[in-house]
Parts: C-alpha cells; sequence; structure tokens
C-alpha cells in the first residue's frame, strides 16, 4: 500500500530541494533550541498547519530531539469519513522526499493490545495531521518507520485504553521509540483569548496530567484539535516513566501573518 501525499503543494512545498531548504530554515541556528545538546524523549506535541505558520514550532521540536528509528505518530481525524480510531499496519507514506515505511511490526502489536484500533485506510487517505510530520522525519532521521494513528473519538476510556497500549508495546522494545502528538492548539479566536486558553492547556502538559489537560480542553472550550492524541500520548509517557516536559516554543498564526483577529496556536512540546 502506497499512500500518496495529500497536502504537498498546499502545507509545504511540492518540490523536494525546496521543501529540503524550508525544512532546513524551520530548524535553523535562530531558533530557540539551536545550540542546545539533543535529548532523547519519551514523546512530543508537535503543531501540523502550514509549515509557513507552524514549521518553526515543529522545527524547534524536532531540532532538539535524539530522534530514534522507529516512531508513534497520533493525530486527530479532521474529517468525516473513516473509524474513530484508525491504524495502518503496513505500507509507505509518499512525500516529495520519498517513501517513509510503516512498521508492521510495531502497528501489529499495537493493533493487538488496543483492540478499538480498527484498520482503516480511508481515515488516512487525506488526513495532514500526520503526513506534514514525516518530511521532518524523512530529513532529520532519514532510516525511521513508523506507526499511524488517526483519531476522531472523545471518550476519555477509549483514548486512556491507547495510551496504556501505546505504553505496553513501547515498553516491550529493545530499542527507544518516540511518541508524538501531532495538535494545533486553540482556533480562530483572538491573539489574546488563544494565547490564554492554551496556557491553560499547556500547563496541565506539563504537569503530565493527561485527565486535567482533557477535562480543561472540553470544560474551557479550548479548540485544540489533537488534544485527544496528546492525551493518549501523556498517558503513554507516564507509564513509561516521564517525569518532566519542556515547552521548547510557543506562536500563533498572528505572529507570522500579523492578524490578531483570528489566529490558531501552535506549541512545541518535548517530554522526558
Amino acid at each position: 500500500m502506497i499512500r500518496p501525499a495529500a497536502v504537498a503543494g498546499h502545507f509545504y512545498p511540492s518540490d523536494p530541494r525546496e521543501l529540503s531548504r524550508q525544512i532546513e530554515r524551520c530548524c535553523s541556528d535562530d531558533q530557540p533550541s539551536a545550540g542546545k545538546r539533543k535529548v532523547a524523549a519519551f514523546g512530543c506535541v508537535v503543531p501540523h498547519a502550514g509549515y509557513t505558520y507552524s514549521g518553526q514550532v515543529a522545527g524547534a521540536v524536532y531540532s532538539s530531539l535524539e530522534i530514534p528509528a522507529r516512531c508513534i505518530l497520533l493525530g486527530p481525524r479532521h474529517y468525516p469519513q473513516g473509524k474513530p480510531m484508525a491504524i495502518l499496519t503496513e505500507g509507505k507514506f509518499e512525500t516529495p522526499l520519498g517513501r517513509a515505511e510503516i512498521d508492521s511490526a510495531l502497528a501489529g502489536e499495537l493493533g493487538r493490545a488496543c483492540p478499538l484500533l480498527r484498520e482503516d485506510a480511508v481515515a488516512h487517505e487525506r488526513e495532514h495531521s500526520l503526513e506534514v510530520q514525516i518530511p521532518f522525519l524523512q530529513k532529520l532521521r532519514g532510516d525511521f518507520r513508523f506507526v499511524p494513528v488517526v483519531l476522531a473519538t472523545d471518550r476519555y476510556g477509549a483514548i486512556e485504553e491507547l495510551g496504556r497500549a501505546v505504553a505496553q508495546v513501547v515498553a516491550a522494545q529493545r530499542e527507544p521509540v518516540l511518541v508524538i502528538a501531532s495538535s494545533d492548539m486553540n482556533h480562530y479566536e483572538s491573539d489574546a483569548i488563544t494565547r490564554v486558553k492554551d496556557g491553560k492547556a499547556i500547563a496541565w502538559i506539563l504537569a503530565l496530567d493527561p485527565r486535567g489537560l482533557y477535562d480543561t480542553v472540553r470544560h474551557e472550550g479550548i479548540t485544540m484539535c489533537g488534544y485527544a492524541a496528546t492525551v493518549a500520548m501523556l498517558v503513554a509517557v507516564c507509564e513509561l516513566g516521564a517525569k518532566e516536559a519542556e515547552l521548547v516554543r510557543y506562536a500563533t498564526s498572528g505572529d507570522i501573518t500579523g492578524e490578531r483577529e483570528q489566529v490558531v496556536g501552535y506549541a512545541g512540546i518535548i517530554i522526558r
């Protein structure tokens, strides 16, 4: 199964040389993470908007990490088609930088550990939340394999079950596995309101409190599209022994466009 690039030329450049240069700029030495020693992490939160808007936040995270050869990518499903908890266990994702291979062995283990997951190519067909992460991993790591999971469920019990399953399969591996949660933060409110709302959500992530994040996002009306993926990641990394989280970079789309009336927030967080 080859999953063609769905948003090349829209969220990021379709020309491989231009794409490579843009990723280099996103991870360049003028980023806040520059000069820091790369860290091994259990998990991270990265945004998934167009690179023009959120690429520097994602780049600040990825350029700070020792990226292992195996990753689990968790993200939201933005489109109505497909299962609410959808995995792919074989095949490749295509981007302008080449084809990235699904880790069939790890995906199979995760599917068995979490029976709520369903094999579903339709849910992944147009979804950008995972796709936009792959060129960063291709450029900065190259020889990696990954497990793609997209979520449209809002049930805490199901999200927690997935997180525990992720922890179970990661703990059983001999080599490290990075758990990546793909999420933008609050959407389409003013810059001032978005920063306040995002600050509340980020505080729970930094506190390593998945239930606190879940409840706050829902009760405070924070339109964080990948909160389920982030909650699942937090459940997993806490079970794996994570001790601290760091906000590497935060921005809103207004920082790029200058438009402050309706913005989207972007947070880059590393958990180790």
